[in-house]
């Protein structure tokens, strides 16, 4: 009586109904694959439509028909909207409640990079730089040509909202942070120049990364690191107690000063990457390899017992390497203080390597910024998205493990 009998004719329509989703979806593949673009448009037309439903329905706390006693409203139609993407002008359905209190983070989250990706653009176009193919990406990304003016109205929104994340008070504390630079190209007075881009990854005390600085410099210095460290902390960082960089000789220096509590960890795909300047060119053994499995071992007494024994082993065939080994090693084992489940991400600074991915991404159909302002906009919007999606992801690493880990520290000098 309470269960539910299903008849052989509903099964039938049930895996009718299902093979018919599956050649739908088949359809729309080969749609994409064959690089149909009316087609992608479509599919990634019905995947945003799904994601509004879903807002909505997060929202009101049941689905679409449902009836829910813990329902916080009603449906009320939909409103028209567009959504500029790289495969041309989306037109959605953006769903309403009677209360009017739905309000829809897709497109902010979304247009944000799109709008800095096509003002770089329009801006090479404007300023006399681009070729015809930075035009037809620019009018097909939004559908028309761009002038001075269009350009700059559009900056003018995007800077201010910008400008409000990378001046944002720093009210946590942020035990773990992370510092690295980029290079991206940018035309000055006709002059073609790499720009440093300096960016900060905190961790908080829960666990969770964000994305703290992001700045752009004529070049990495000790002076552009000093004042880069001076500004985050004016800005209210504190707490750091573990930082990770490579090892440019001006950072070192400045999270020195600027820092000084902090512990410092030198970044060992740095480290083992520099190594193979010690290397003959035509070195093919497995001397590196070896060295790089130092890194995974428990702690330190078994990290150092390592160290000697590939030493001895590779001290007579490769003796400048050994040496330069030898006399740097011991500031990329800075890590084996932390807590066993944080040395995998701690050791290095990897946990950047998805964001740089995305930056190269967007700053690859580019090519040469037509100037720092374009340049900083672009990379700070995908800043922006990175950082909201790693709040809402789950916490990167258990900080609990640190308090433990210090509190044992604590007890055994006791």
């Amino acid at each position: 009586m309470f269960g539910s009998t299903t008849t052989h004719s509903e099964q039938t329509e049930g895996y009718a109904m299902t093979e018919k989703k599956s050649k739908s979806v088949a359809i729309k593949l080969q749609e994409i694959f064959s690089e149909d673009r009316d087609g992608l448009k479509e599919v990634l037309r019905e995947v945003l439509q799904e994601v509004l439903e879903a807002e909505m329905s997060e929202a009101l706390g049941a689905e679409k028909g449902e009836r829910n006693p813990g329902r916080q409203g009603y449906r009320s139609g939909y409103y028209p909207r567009s959504l500029i993407t790289r495969v041309g002008k989306l037109e959605l359905r953006v769903p309403q409640d009677r209360q009017g209190h739905f309000s829809t983070q897709l497109f902010e989250r979304y247009q944000r990079s799109e709008k800095a990706l096509v003002s770089a653009l329009a801006e090479m176009y404007v300023q006399g730089v681009s070729t015809r193919k930075v035009k037809a990406i620019t009018e097909e990304l939004c559908g028309h040509s761009f002038s001075a003016s269009a350009i700059s109205t559009v900056n003018k929104g995007l800077d201010e909202s910008l400008e409000r994340f990378a001046k944002r008070r720093l009210e946590e504390t942020y035990p773990y942070l992370v510092l690295d630079a980029r290079y991206e190209k940018v035309r000055e007075s006709g002059v073609i120049r790499s720009h440093a881009v300096q960016i900060a990854i905190g961790i908080n005390e829960e666990g969770r990364r964000q994305i703290l600085a992001v700045e752009l410099a004529n070049r990495e210095s000790e002076t552009s690191w000093k004042d880069f460290l001076l500004e985050l902390k004016r800005r209210g960082l504190r707490g750091v107690e573990f930082v990770v960089s490579d090892d440019h000789p001006g950072l070192k220096r400045a999270i020195a000063e600027v820092i000084p509590e902090a512990v410092w960890q030198r970044c060992y795909v740095h480290f083992l990457r520099n190594a193979l300047d010690h290397l003959p060119r035509k070195a093919v053994d497995d001397c590196l390899q070896e060295l790089r499995w130092i890194y995974d071992r428990r702690d330190l007494s078994e990290a150092q017992k390592d160290l000697a024994q590939w030493i001895e082993r590779w001290e007579k065939k490769y003796p400048k390497l050994c040496e330069w080994v030898e006399e740097n090693i011991g500031e990329t084992l800075a890590f084996y203080r932390l807590p066993l489940q944080h040395h995998k991400h701690m050791k290095s600074t990897n946990m950047l390597e998805r964001f740089n991915e995305e930056i190269r991404r967007r700053t690859r159909v580019v090519r040469i910024f037509p100037n720092g302002e374009s340049c900083l906009r672009l990379i700070r919007a995908l800043a922006v998205e990175t950082h909201e999606d790693w709040l809402e992801a789950s916490r990167y690493l258990n900080m609990d493990l640190l308090k433990e880990h210090k509190k044992v520290r604590l007890d055994l000098v006791a």
